[in-house]
């Protein structure tokens, strides 16, 4: 049985290359107009970075004992 700890670590993981991934294949179109290409990065950015920023407050919760 796998720890929660390590599943959530991996969905994070995952979600954020799913996100890679889709905006490697929306690159072509969304590079053929700056305005889509700006907002396939910001919103490529913003999703990991909102990853990122949920699974280091998982992170801090686990270390410090649970939710408080």
């Amino acid at each position: 049985m796998m720890a929660p700890y390590f599943l959530k670590s991996l969905g994070y993981a995952i979600s954020t290359l799913s996100v890679l991934l889709l905006a490697t294949v929306s690159w072509q179109s969304a590079s053929k107009a700056p305005f889509l290409a700006v907002c396939l990065v910001g919103g490529a950015a913003t999703s990991i970075v909102g990853m990122a920023l949920r699974w280091s407050s998982y992170a801090l919760e686990k270390r410090r004992g649970g939710n408080r």
